[in-house]
């Protein structure tokens, strides 16, 4: 492997650098730099950024290959800046056993584009009956130390203590889809003013709130850890912060829609926007941004769920939900959180990188750019704007809320272990 040099690049948005990059490992930060025979990248003022790590992954195979597969998922986070995705276990089968999440993690090791760690699901068959083997998969080749029904709430107390009970055993961490079904039964969009006025069915800010207070009491109960996935109301928040307040071991994540977009554009009924849990209103995506910063919401992550055309093309009450995410991401972040003063670019490699990477124990990311360190690292544009075109995509599918959207920012490289995976924006 040859020996990589970047110039004049601002390591976590501070002044500019030099990065040297020899087999796989950050030999050297810092000016003026010189290596012989290395292949020079002039970063010409980007923003150099560790690798991005996403907790919160719909990679669809095996069973959905029409959505997307381990191949095209990986390519389309390479894209977007990221060198480690988990990957959600409600495919066909179900990551419910050893077997499946070895067949996941050894796909992501051949493809190569970034490294690909299972998410092992609580039940079997998401279910919400009985204990999925927790134990099998976290002593697989893939070494599973996060769990979750996604896609469905673990709803049976008995059950998310039991889970909550049997990973603490090894150090792992439940990560729990917030939704009580009862109160969502039949439900389309955010609960309030705009679900009264189209007539659609509301999904009550409660529904998550209430799930996520057991939670945090059980987590607190058992001693265990429990992380929130995408975390999507300003009363969510509060509850949250009282638990860290205490002293109880949970995370939460907020999504990059839940950060920019609200309810106000189901008023299109584009299907597009469609997504569980659904956007909410303008205070709470205000009270994500504010959480975001203050820390009091760990991590972004994408919860990338691609779907195919047919399952988005249609009336609003028979499409799927979800969007895509892994190419937009940091761009939406950029503008939410970075270009309204709320966070710095260090502060977007801690939610984005080092603190997702420390939740799920991704070995090797979300480590500092420095030497000795492995060369899994991005580049970034800050300067640049663009129409977002899903045409381009590396996802097989293309369901984005910001098509045609002007949003800032464009990851130009990423290297995974020293290998480019993106060039110049395009992929190697």
């Amino acid at each position: 492997m040859s020996k990589i040099l970047i110039r004049g690049a601002k390591v976590l948005g501070g002044a500019p650098q030099d990065v040297l990059i020899d087999g796989g490992t950050i030999a050297e930060v810092g000016e003026d730099l010189s290596a012989e025979g290395a292949q020079v990248v002039e970063a010409g003022g980007k923003v150099l950024l560790p690798g991005l790590v996403d907790l919160h992954t719909h990679l669809r195979e095996p069973g959905r290959e029409d959505s997307e597969t381990v191949l095209t998922g990986t390519r389309a986070a390479a894209s977007g800046g990221y060198t480690a995705v988990f990957a959600m276990a409600n495919t066909f089968p179900v990551a419910d056993t050893a077997g499946v999440v070895e067949q996941v993690w050894r796909l992501g090791q051949e493809h190569g584009y970034c490294d690909v760690q299972p998410i092992g699901a609580v039940t079997v068959g998401l279910e919400g009956k009985k204990l999925a083997e927790l134990g099998a998969m976290h002593e697989s080749a893939a070494g599973v130390t996060v769990f979750s029904d996604d896609g469905k709430c673990v709803d049976d107390a008995v059950i998310m203590r039991r889970a909550l009970e049997y990973v603490k055993a090894f150090g792992g961490v439940v990560a729990q889809h917030a939704q009580e079904p009862r109160l969502t039964e039949g439900a389309q969009m955010n609960e309030g003013v705009v679900s009264a006025e189209l007539g659609l069915g509301g999904w009550p800010a409660v529904a998550e709130e209430s799930i996520i207070a057991r939670d945090v009491l059980l987590a607190d109960h058992v001693g265990s850890r429990v992380h929130i996935c995408h975390l999507s109301t300003a009363g969510s928040v509060e509850i949250v912060r009282w638990a860290k307040s205490r002293g109880i071991q949970v995370t939460a994540e907020v999504t990059p829609h839940h950060l920019l977009l609200t309810d106000e554009l189901v008023r299109t009924y584009n299907p597009v926007y469609k997504v569980n849990p659904p956007l909410r209103t303008e205070h709470d995506v205000l009270a994500l941004r504010e959480a975001l910063a203050d820390g009091t919401i760990d991590i972004v992550a994408t919860d990338h769920a691609p779907h195919p055309h047919e399952d988005k093309d249609c009336e609003w009450a028979a499409a799927a939900m979800g969007m895509v995410g892994l190419e937009t991401a940091l761009s939406v972040v950029q503008e939410t959180m970075v270009d309204t003063g709320l966070l710095d670019w260090a502060g977007v490699a801690d939610r984005m990188s080092f603190k997702p990477a420390r939740i799920g124990q991704a070995t090797g990311h979300g480590r500092p750019v420095s030497a000795g360190e492995p060369a899994n690292l991005i580049l970034v544009d800050t300067e640049y704007r663009g129409r977002v075109d899903p045409a381009g995509f590396a996802s097989r599918s293309r369901n984005t809320p910001y098509e045609g959207r002007e949003l800032p920012g464009r990851v130009t490289h990423t290297w995974l272990r020293g290998k480019a995976t993106l060039v110049d924006g395009k992929l190697t």
